[in-house]
């Protein structure tokens, strides 16, 4: 499972990084244009927050269970997550958690 948790990581960072970066370069490199566009309407709104909320609690979870365990290593699924999404932390953080079995 590990390696699964990996692949969908890689394919979590890459994925939703195409959409972006397709974004950046029709719209320019403005990142608060693209906070704007994410709450262009209602249904965007909502998936921003759903997003927000689940990445918040998958830090929680992360610095929790990286302080029980002191495997500090599991600590950079939290900027992957603010900085790529929580389709990146998530698998990252479950790999790093495997990592050792």
């Amino acid at each position: 499972m590990k390696w699964v948790f990996l692949a969908l990581a890689v394919w979590g960072s890459i994925h939703p990084m195409y959409y972006f970066i397709s974004w950046f370069n029709a719209n320019g490199y403005d990142l608060m244009a693209m906070v704007d566009a994410w709450h262009v309407n209602a249904a965007t709104s909502g998936l921003v927050w759903d997003l927000t909320i689940a990445a918040l609690a998958l830090t929680l979870w992360v610095i929790v269970e990286a302080v029980r365990s002191r495997d500090w290593l599991r600590l950079i699924a939290v900027p992957a997550t603010f900085c790529i999404g929580v389709s990146c932390g998530l698998p990252l953080y479950l790999y790093l958690r495997m990592r050792r079995d």
